[in-house]
Formats: C-alpha cells, structure tokens, sequence
C-alpha cells in the first residue's frame, strides 16, 4: 500500500515537472530568439540553440538608454501608485456592500453591476478627462482612466467580505466599542489580504500592460509609458524596413533586426511581471476560490 502511494506521489511529482518545464519553454525560446542574429532567424527560423548569438536588437531598443529608463520609472511608479489606490478604492467600496444592515445595498451593488455592461464610449470619456479634469499630459491620465475602479473586482471583494470574514468578529469589535473605521482598518483589512493580493496581481498586470491611455491622453514624450514606447517603436521599426530610400541608407534599413526587437521588447516587458508574481503567489488561488463563491 505504501509503495502504491509513493509511486503515486512520484507520478503527481512527474507531472508537475514536466508541467512546469512547458510552461518554461516559450520564456525560453522568447529570450534565445532575443539573442539570436537577424539573419539566423530569417534562414533557420526560432531556435533554442541559436548558430550566432547577436545583441544588436538591445543595442537598438537601449541606443538612447535613457528614454527607456524613464519610460520605466513612469510605468513602475503608475503601477505602484495605481494598484494601491485601486485597492484602497475597491475595499471601502466592496466592505459597505457585504454588510446585510446596509440600506439599499443590493440597488447599489446592481448599480456597481451595471457598470460592466455599459460605458460612456471613447469620445465623451475623453472630453470628461482632458476638459473637464483636465488630466491630459499628466500622470493621473494613465492612472485614473479605465483603470483605477473596475466593478467585477468590487464584486469580488464583496463576496469575499460575506464569506470569509465572521460577522461575530464584527459584532465583538462593536461591543469592545471600536468604530467602523477601525474594523475596518484593524480586523476586516488584515483578515483580507488573499483577495487583496489576487485583486493586486490583476491591477499590477493591468497597469503595466496599459499603452492605450498613453496613446489617447498622452502626447508628452516623457510621460510615455514603457508599453506605449516599446510598441511606438516598433512601428518606427516597422515604417523604416519598409520604406524604399535605397542606397546606403536602405541598407541600414534592410539590416534593422525587427524580428529581434520584437522578441527583445517582449522579454523588456515581462521581467518586472515575473519578479512581482511570487510574491502574490501564495494569496493568488486561495483569493480567487474564496472571493469567486456565490454569497
């Protein structure tokens, strides 16, 4: 009995590994073809193993290091700054609507609902945000547009709230004559941390993925989001392959490594990601479970 439950762990084991060593695989592949020669890609294609090792496709995105630098304190500080807002923002919104003795609150939680199914479309958002709040050509525009409240994750929390968090707890705290601040801040904030972390992960991603409100809001060079900038130099990248100068200057063009740069800006991109993630890890499944359950 004994050997069968070891030869089922080793086969449990086994499988993660192997699970694990394909989810590996495409990062791997991703930074190789980074590294591999222009021309080696266009003869033999992606390889794990490439012929000729070149850099030039860092030596382009970084010729003007500075620009990326700053792109990237924009994106970390937006990031940083964005997800802790949001989730102050979501859990004073979330905690109200799982309380039973709040008026109205299934009209209100309908009305946070409602918001998922519609918008106020691309053209009256942004005169609301560059005329009337005037946030164009500020850190706020990629902060606050689209981003900073979303209602599927209010909905979340708040049947996290009903769930996981005992209503004797709260009654406790009345009775030992705390207020409603300092529940919350005190007992239901700390009882919370796998929603909030998974809640996090998710705006984390959000925000450092966002190019779109650089693209809408943003026309000062630097203010640009590392997204934004990676993909507006792509289609530089992209314009000049193309464009017929001839000469020697179409040569330069010709030998520009596009392919290179593409998997370069991808690998340039998902290292902050990679080293956030662990972080998160612990709290992310049992959040999601838990806050996902029907109240």
């Amino acid at each position: 009995m004994k050997q069968k439950e070891n030869l089922y762990q080793f086969i449990i084991h086994l499988l993660f590994v192997v699970l694990t060593a394909l989810s590996l695989l495409p990062f791997l592949l991703l930074v190789t073809s980074s590294i591999t020669d222009e021309n080696e890609i266009i003869r033999t294609g992606y390889s794990f193993f490439p012929n000729k090792i070149s850099f030039a496709a860092y030596e382009y995105l970084f010729h003007d290091a500075s620009t990326i630098l700053r792109a990237y304190g924009i994106s970390i500080s937006v990031t940083v700054i964005g997800t802790i807002i949001s989730l102050i923002i979501i859990s004073l919104l979330a905690y109200p609507l799982s309380r039973r003795d709040l008026p109205y609150r299934k009209v209100l939680a309908f009305y946070v609902f409602f918001t998922m199914l519609f918008n106020g479309g691309l053209v009256s958002t942004y005169y609301m945000y560059t005329q009337v709040f005037d946030l164009k050509n500020t850190i706020f525009a990629l902060i606050i547009p689209y981003l900073l409240l979303n209602g599927f994750y209010v909905l979340l929390a708040r049947t996290f709230f009903m769930n996981s968090i005992p209503v004797a707890i709260i009654e406790s705290a009345y009775i030992d004559g705390a207020g409603e601040f300092r529940i919350f801040y005190q007992i239901v904030m700390p009882l919370s941390l796998p929603i909030l972390a998974t809640i996090g992960l998710f705006q984390i991603i959000h925000y450092w993925n966002d190019w779109f409100n650089s693209l809408i809001f943003i026309t000062d060079s630097k203010l640009f989001s590392l997204q934004y900038l990676l993909n507006k130099i792509l289609l530089d990248i992209q314009f000049l392959s193309t464009a017929d100068l001839g000469g020697n200057q179409g040569q330069m063009l010709a030998a520009l490594p596009k392919e290179g740069v593409r998997m370069a800006m991808a690998v340039i991109g998902v290292i902050p990601i990679l080293i956030t993630y662990p972080f998160f890890q612990k709290f992310f499944v049992k959040g999601l479970t838990v806050g996902a359950v029907k109240g």
